[in-house]
C-alpha cells in the first residue's frame, strides 16, 4: 500500500500535468483557426479518456459536480470583477431579459425538440433547461484568437447576459430534476421559486459586495500573495450563505464581484490577473473532465438524438428566442443574429448535467450524453463561424488595438496617483506634437511610450505618433484634464 498510493498519484498528477500542459500549448493554435478552445479541451480530454489512448478510467459524477460548482463561482466571480459599471448601464435591460425570459424560452423550444426525437416530456425541458445557458467567454476567447473586438452594445450585451443567465439554468435544471423525481407535475410554482431565489441572492451579492470594498480599502495584509485569498473567500462565501437561505449563490458571487471590481482597491492589477488565472484553470478542468467522463461507445448510442437537438439549439430556439427577448430594445436585426447566433455553450451545462445523474433521475446518463453532443457541435456550428460572422456583419469595433505592453503600479496600499494609458489616434490634436508642448496639468507627467514592440523613452523631445500607446502618471482629480488632451483612454 506504501508503494502504490506514492505511484498513483504520480499517474494522475502526470496524466493531468499532460492533458493541462497539452490544452494550454495548442489553444492559441486552435483560436487562429477559429474553434473554441473549449472543443480543444473537451477532445484531449477524451483521448485521455478510458476508451482513449490515456485509458484514465473517471466516472466520479459526484467530483465533477463539487469541483464544477467551485469552477463556476471562480469563473462568475472573475466575469463580474471585469464588468465595469458603465457596462451594466449600456446593456443591462436586454441581458437581464435575456437571461429570464430567454433562458426560459430557449430551455422550452429546444425541450419540444428533445420530445421530437424520443425523450418523454420532464426529461426533455430538463434538457432543456441544462443547455439553456450561454458562455461569453468561450466568444471572447475565439475573437482575440482572432484579433477582433465587438461592438460595444452586442459585446455588453453578451458577457452580461452570460453573467447573468446561469443562476436561471441551475434553478430551472434543479426543479425540473425535483419534478422528475417526485413525479409532481410542472406548475408555475417553479417561476415563483426562481424569482425569490434571484432576489435574495442579489441581495446578498450587493451586501458581501459593499463588505469587500470596504475589507479591501481599510485592511492591510501583510504580504501581496494574501489579497487574492481575501477576496477568494469572499467569493466562496458569497456562494455559500445565499445558497443557505434558498437564494441563487451564483447570482450572488456575480453582483458581489461587479460591486467589488467597480472600486479602486490596493493590489487591484494583481488580484485581476490571479483570478483571472483561476478562471481559466476552471474552465480547463470542466471541459477536461467531460472528455473524461465521455464514453465513445455510449455517445454513438445518442448521436442522432444529440446531433438533433445541437442543430435546433443553434439554428432556431436560440436565434428565434433571443430575437424576440431584444425587439423592445429596437436592436438591428444583424445585432439580435448576431447574438442569438453566437451563445455559445461553456462549463455550465457540464456542471447541471451531472445533477441529475447524481439525483438517480431515469434518463440522466442519456440526457448527459446528448450534453456532450450539443457541448461539441455548439463550438463546432457557431463557434468556428464567429470571427467571419463578426467581419461579414460589419460588427467589428473601431476602438484601438490593446497595447502590447502594460505598465502599471503595484502596491498593497492605496496610492494618490495612478498610470493611465491612453491611444494616440491619428486624427487627435496631439499626433505629431513632442513631449515638451503637451500642456499637461499639475504633476501629470508622460512616463513611457509605447509604439509596436518598441518602448519609447518619454522625452521632451519625444514625439507621439499616431498609433502611440501613451502611459501618463496624474492625480486622480487631474484624470478628467488629461482625458480631455490626449483623448481616448485606454481598457488594458
Amino acid at each position: 500500500m506504501q508503494l502504490y498510493e506514492p505511484t498513483a498519484t504520480a499517474f494522475l498528477l502526470t496524466a493531468l500535468g499532460v492533458l493541462m500542459g497539452g490544452s494550454a500549448l495548442f489553444s492559441r493554435a486552435a483560436g487562429r483557426f477559429g474553434v473554441p478552445v473549449a472543443l480543444l479541451f473537451i477532445l484531449l480530454g477524451v483521448l485521455g479518456g478510458s476508451e482513449g489512448i490515456g485509458g484514465i478510467a473517471f466516472e466520479n459524477y459526484g467530483f465533477t459536480f463539487r469541483l464544477g460548482t467551485v469552477a463556476l463561482v471562480l469563473i462568475l466571480f472573475d466575469g463580474g470583477l471585469n464588468t465595469p459599471l458603465s457596462a451594466m448601464r449600456h446593456g443591462l435591460k436586454p441581458a437581464a431579459l435575456l437571461a429570464t425570459v430567454g433562458v426560459i424560452g430557449t430551455a422550452l423550444v429546444t425541450g419540444v425538440a428533445a420530445h421530437l426525437f424520443g425523450f418523454e416530456w420532464k426529461q426533455a425541458l430538463l434538457l432543456g433547461a441544462i443547455v439553456s445557458s450561454t458562455d461569453a467567454a468561450a466568444v471572447f476567447s475565439v475573437l482575440r484568437g482572432s484579433g477582433l473586438h465587438l461592438k460595444r452594445r452586442v459585446g455588453v450585451t453578451l458577457e452580461l447576459e452570460s453573467g447573468l443567465n446561469d443562476p436561471m439554468a441551475v434553478i430551472l435544471t434543479m426543479a425540473l430534476t425535483g419534478a422528475l423525481m417526485s413525479g409532481e407535475p410542472l406548475d408555475w410554482h417553479i417561476l415563483l421559486h426562481a424569482a425569490v431565489q434571484m432576489v435574495v441572492g442579489a441581495a446578498f451579492g450587493m451586501g458581501f459586495g459593499y463588505a469587500g470594498r470596504l475589507l479591501l480599502s481599510r485592511v492591510h495584509l501583510a504580504a501581496g500573495g494574501l489579497y487574492p485569498v481575501l477576496t477568494l473567500a469572499l467569493a466562496f462565501l458569497a456562494f455559500g450563505l445565499p445558497t443557505l437561505f434558498e437564494g441563487s449563490g451564483f447570482l450572488s458571487v456575480y453582483v458581489a464581484a461587479v460591486v467589488m471590481g467597480n472600486q479602486s482597491f490596493p493590489y487591484r492589477s494583481g488580484l485581476l490577473r490571479v483570478h483571472d488565472a483561476m478562471a481559466w484553470l476552471a474552465q480547463v478542468c470542466m471541459f477536461l473532465m467531460l472528455g473524461l467522463l465521455a464514453i465513445p461507445t455510449k455517445l454513438v448510442e445518442v448521436a442522432w438524438v444529440g446531433a438533433g437537438v445541437s442543430l435546433v439549439l443553434a439554428f432556431l430556439a436560440r436565434p428565434l428566442v433571443v430575437m424576440l427577448c431584444l425587439l423592445p430594445f429596437r436592436f438591428p436585426l444583424k445585432e439580435s443574429f448576431y447574438v442569438g447566433w453566437v451563445g455559445l455553450r461553456g462549463a455550465v451545462p457540464i456542471i447541471l448535467a451531472t445533477f441529475p445523474v447524481l439525483a438517480r433521475a431515469p434518463g440522466a446518463f442519456s440526457i448527459f450524453n446528448v450534453v456532450f453532443f450539443i457541448v461539441v457541435v455548439n463550438a463546432l456550428i457557431p463557434g468556428a463561424t464567429v470571427p467571419w460572422l463578426t467581419r461579414r456583419l460589419g460588427l467589428v469595433s473601431l476602438a484601438p488595438p490593446p497595447p502590447p505592453a502594460a505598465l502599471e503600479l503595484t502596491s498593497m496600499h492605496q496610492l494618490d496617483g495612478e498610470v493611465v494609458p491612453f491611444y494616440v489616434d491619428p486624427a487627435s490634436a496631439v499626433a505629431g506634437a513632442t513631449l515638451a508642448e503637451l500642456p499637461l496639468p499639475g504633476s501629470a507627467v508622460v512616463t513611457l511610450i509605447v509604439r509596436g514592440k518598441e518602448l519609447v523613452p518619454a522625452k521632451g523631445a519625444t514625439q507621439l505618433l499616431p498609433g502611440d500607446h501613451v502611459y501618463v502618471f496624474c492625480k486622480p482629480a487631474e484624470l478628467a484634464e488629461v482625458h480631455l488632451l490626449l483623448g481616448q483612454q485606454m481598457d488594458e
